[in-house]
């Protein structure tokens, strides 16, 4: 019979290669000859965390670190547990201890980066990738979170070198291979940006979005006669922005069967241009040849910023219900209406910077004859009981049940300003005039150091200029919004109804 150091070897070697329930098994049953082992006890917490169960990772881990404070390791990887529950000041508390254990702890300095990025210390999280790269000047991962701080900071030559080096140290770092991926594409390097996009399948955000079905994946072969299922990859937005291929692909001969969320079924019925079939996840799918990604359509299909298919509308709002709205905003006849979001879905990796609260949309709010609608959905819609001083805000949303009919409540409005949300896709997918707000780094599709968009006519774009400084962009919101009703409407400005 194995000792229990032997036993330990054994299961830290399964661990290592990935077999987990093996090393678990193996855990435990030490556990059960030794009920403190910090070995079995620490690993045990190591697997919790690597299989998303953070809070039984970060109760082992402050057990073991109560038998023995002064392992550096139990403090990192109790950070990186509380990390990932959002904790971020606790997680820096006990990267920091770590670092008073052992100042040389390359992965610790580049953990309590991570932390301070998180908590917009851009500049602290540069200094700790910095300390972790001199320590260790082929860790790959700080080169990627050093990228990604520049990034932030805009400094995108320098985030897209930083990208390169980390895949030069560790080429299956697939992370990396996205984050070089969005920087290219952020650049206008679409050739170089959509090939690397293929990487986040395999990166930790894209595995489970992927379906795997029996069928070949499509990679752009002859497809005249085939039935091809494009499936939603990722939120709403993206399905409304990448819906635009379906009918490229038609076009090619396909039989076109879309699945998508629920919440998007009736208006993705309203695609112009051969989708045979529209499908909500988890319905019974209709039987079909090949399946992709709608997000990889513009990788197979070739797209350069020039040859981006932007004829709108390529979605349009049900006639009967856009009649249904009709007389509810009857009462506004005569005043500019302008739609508002203020912030998209709270899990969304990115939230933090691209969503902002409705307060900030204070200087709109005294401006003449204008009456704005909330098309604000999810925990935040909430703020709409209280707008800003002097705004006239009415709030349908209660009654929007799903896009179709967002679509249908938008097609009465003059303007939609909004952050980068589903909410402006829709609106310049409907080719509605919409301005969008964003962060001073922006996700890549609005790329940099430009006012409009190819992928919507009808967009305008507002940019922070410089990090956090939304105040800065909804100054400048409201004085193009009074120039706007100031001229009573210009030419190109939508006059609401059909």
């Amino acid at each position: 019979m194995a000792t229990i150091s032997e036993a330990l070897k054994i299961a830290i070697e399964h661990h290592q290669a990935g077999r987990l329930q093996e090393a678990e098994a193996i855990y435990r049953q030490i556990l059960r000859l030794q009920p403190n082992n910090p070995g079995a006890l620490h690993f045990l917490g190591l697997i919790a965390h690597q299989v998303g169960q953070h809070q039984v990772a970060v109760e082992y881990m402050q057990r073991v670190i109560k038998m023995d404070p002064k392992v550096p390791d139990y403090h990192n990887n109790l950070g990186l547990a509380l990390q990932e529950q959002g904790r971020l000041e606790e997680a820096g508390a006990h990267y920091r201890e770590a670092l008073a254990i052992n100042p040389d702890y390359a992965e610790a300095h580049l953990n309590l980066g991570n932390t301070l990025r998180e908590l917009g210390n851009l500049n602290g999280a540069i200094e700790r990738y910095r300390t972790a790269l001199r320590l260790k000047p082929d860790l790959a991962e700080a080169h990627m979170s050093l990228g990604v701080a520049f990034q932030e900071l805009g400094r995108l030559n320098e985030a897209i070198a930083q990208y390169r080096m980390a895949i030069s140290f560790k080429p299956e770092l697939s992370e990396s291979h996205r984050n070089l991926a969005l920087a290219l594409l952020l650049s206008g390097n679409f050739t170089e940006g959509l090939k690397e996009y293929e990487w986040r399948w395999e990166a930790k955000e894209g595995k489970a979005q992927k379906r795997n079905f029996p069928q070949p994946i499509w990679n752009g072969e002859e497809i005249s006669g085939r039935a091809i299922l494009l499936y939603a990859e990722q939120g709403v937005g993206d399905t409304i922005q990448f819906i635009r291929y379906a009918p490229l692909v038609a076009k090619r001969g396909a039989r076109v069967i879309v699945e998508c969320h629920a919440n998007l079924k009736s208006l993705l019925e309203s695609v112009r241009g051969g989708v045979m079939s529209v499908v909500a996840r988890g319905e019974p799918l209709p039987p079909f040849d090949v399946y992709v990604s709608l997000l990889s359509l513009p990788w197979i299909l070739d797209t350069t910023i020039e040859t981006i298919p932007a004829q709108v509308p390529y979605i349009t709002a049900n006639p009967a219900a856009v009649t249904a709205w009709r007389s509810r905003l009857e009462s506004d006849k005569g005043r500019f209406k302008v739609g508002l979001a203020w912030a998209g879905r709270s899990d969304h990796k990115n939230d933090r910077n691209r969503s902002c609260a409705l307060d900030l949309f204070e200087p709109l709010a005294k401006l003449p004859d204008v009456t704005f609608y909330s098309l604000q959905k999810g925990e935040a819609a909430k703020q709409a009981a209280n707008p800003p001083g002097g705004m006239v805000l009415k709030d349908f949303t209660p009654d929007l049940n799903d896009f179709a009919d967002t679509a249908a409540l938008m097609t009465h409005l003059d303007l939609i300003i909004a952050v980068d949300t589903a909410v402006v896709h829709l609106a310049g997918a409907m080719g509605k005039p919409a301005w969008t707000v964003l962060p001073f780094s922006p996700d890549w599709r609005w790329m940099l150091e430009r006012n409009d968009t190819p992928w919507y006519p009808t967009m305008r774009l507002f940019r922070q200029p410089c990090p956090g400084d939304w105040p800065g962009v909804f100054a400048r919101v409201a004085e193009e919004l009074q120039k706007l009703v100031g001229s009573g409407r210009p030419s190109g400005i939508y006059k609401g109804g059909v």
